[in-house]
C-alpha cells in the first residue's frame, strides 16, 4: 500500500496557490496543480484527487512530491519542453511582403522561397497553419491557395 500523503499548508501559501489557481495567463496544468496541492492540504487524499481532476493517481503523487521538493516552482513545466521552432518573425515578414504583392503564391511556393532566401525548411502544411493562426494578411483564401 502507498504512502499516505499529506501536506500542510500555511495561510500565505494556501492563499498563494488559490491565487493562482484562478489567475490569467497561467498555464492549465499548472492551475491544476495548485488546485490538487489544496485539495491535499484540506484533507483530500490521492485517490479522490485523482478521480475529481480525471487524473491517475501517480499524477496526484507527483505532484505532491515536486511541492515537497521544490515549493512553488516545482508547480510549473521544466524550462526546454518541445521542439524549438526554426523560424524567426524576420523569416515571417519576408512571408508577408510575399502576400502583399498582387501575385497569388501557393504554400508550396512560400515553402520553396523561404528556403532560398532564408534557408529556413518550413512544410507548406506548416506555412497553412502558421497563415492560420496568424490571421493572414488581408483575406486569406483570396492571398493563398490552401
Amino acid at each position: 500500500m502507498p504512502k499516505v500523503l499529506k501536506i500542510i499548508l500555511n495561510r500565505e501559501e494556501d492563499r498563494t496557490l488559490k491565487e493562482l489557481s484562478c489567475a490569467d495567463g497561467v498555464a492549465r496544468r499548472t492551475k491544476l496543480r495548485a488546485i490538487a496541492l489544496r485539495l491535499n492540504a484540506h484533507g483530500w487524499n490521492v485517490a479522490e484527487i485523482a478521480e475529481y481532476l480525471d487524473w491517475a493517481q501517480q499524477t496526484v503523487r507527483q505532484t505532491i512530491r515536486r511541492w515537497e521538493l521544490q515549493g512553488l516552482g516545482g508547480l510549473w513545466e521544466r524550462a526546454g519542453r518541445g521542439k524549438k521552432r526554426s523560424w524567426h518573425e524576420v523569416d515571417w515578414q519576408v512571408v508577408e511582403k510575399c502576400l502583399e504583392q498582387n501575385r497569388r503564391y501557393s504554400a508550396r511556393q512560400l515553402s520553396q522561397k523561404l528556403l532560398e532566401e532564408r534557408q529556413i525548411e518550413l512544410g507548406a502544411e506548416q506555412i497553412r497553419r502558421l497563415l492560420k493562426r496568424r490571421g493572414g494578411i488581408g483575406n486569406v483564401s483570396a492571398t493563398v491557395r490552401l
